[in-house]
């Protein structure tokens, strides 16, 4: 079974940054491609982000291109989201998910594995 834990998240001003964590556990990952989502009150899941299983592709929101970086470090099994220049739309309850295969994903449908996720609060 894959296990996956999300760590980082917090109440942050906007404009400052937060650094979120997944870590996963449960098999190796180097064949699994990852991404993170977010859901706020009220709203449906969405996209963040999401990386290849050798780092070589990445996608971004377009709410976040330019602030969100998602990098891995496979031999650690985890999955980090650098978070810069923080709105208070970015709200959410943020969300790591893994599966299986080499490409960059970016739908939910796409993921099989999910962790708890954390809060990220950012106050005007």
């Amino acid at each position: 079974q894959v296990q996956l834990v999300e760590t980082g998240g917090g109440l942050v001003q906007a404009g400052g940054s937060l650094r979120l964590s997944c870590a996963a556990s449960g098999r190796t990952f180097s064949g699994y491609s990852m991404g993170w989502f977010r859901q706020a009150p009220g709203k449906e899941r969405e996209f963040v982000a999401a990386i290849s299983w050798n780092s070589g592709n990445t996608n971004n929101a377009e709410s976040v291109k330019g602030r969100f970086t998602i990098s891995r470090d496979t031999a650690k099994n985890t999955v980090d989201l650098q978070m810069n220049s923080l709105k208070p739309e970015d709200t959410a309850v943020y969300y790591c998910a893994a599966r299986p295969g080499s490409g960059s994903y970016l739908y939910m449908g796409h993921y099989s594995y999910w962790g708890q996720g954390t809060q990220v609060t950012v106050s005007s």
